[in-house]
């Protein structure tokens, strides 16, 4: 069996908000164009890796995650997958069908903080292979226990 697809999303996972000013690490003081880059940690880039996935990056982003997020979290560029403007269909996150579509029947995870019941389930009669699709408390960002569980999944379908 392949490797399984990690999905990224930026927003969210990798970049937490939501909650008050201030109540965020800062981890880098350099300027970096964009003032919410500076909650980004570098310790996260290591452990994506460590998790024996190919990362994909699924995130408004598009590019510019591996010119401005790829560098913070020490990750090579990596695969940007495209999205296509059409209607994701009721309930459906925008997303859905590409990645499923991308995996090509593939181990996939997709780490988000918009993912719902609507998409689990649309996954679950779409997809032929194993699919987790994790939702990150955006105010949080991805956490030790957020990794532990995708770990956990992935030597389910290695």
């Amino acid at each position: 069996m392949r490797r399984p697809l990690l999905f990224l999303d930026v927003d969210g996972p990798l970049i937490p908000f939501g909650r008050g000013s201030g109540a965020y690490p800062v981890f880098t003081n350099a300027d970096l164009g964009n003032p919410l880059l500076s909650r980004v940690d570098p310790a996260l880039g290591p452990r994506l890796l460590a998790l024996g996935c190919d990362l994909v990056w699924a995130t408004t982003w598009l590019e510019d995650a591996n010119e401005c997020i790829a560098p913070l979290l020490g990750l090579p560029p990596l695969p940007v997958l495209d999205f296509p403007d059409e209607d994701a269909g009721p309930g459906l996150h925008w997303k859905t069908r590409r990645i499923v579509e991308h995996s090509a029947g593939g181990p996939f995870a997709w780490i988000d903080d918009e993912t719902t019941h609507a998409d689990r389930a649309w996954v679950a009669d779409h997809h032929p292979g194993p699919a987790l699709l994790h939702t990150v408390d955006a105010s949080a960002g991805l956490t030790a226990g957020d990794l532990t569980t995708i770990a956990t999944w992935r030597d389910t379908v290695a």
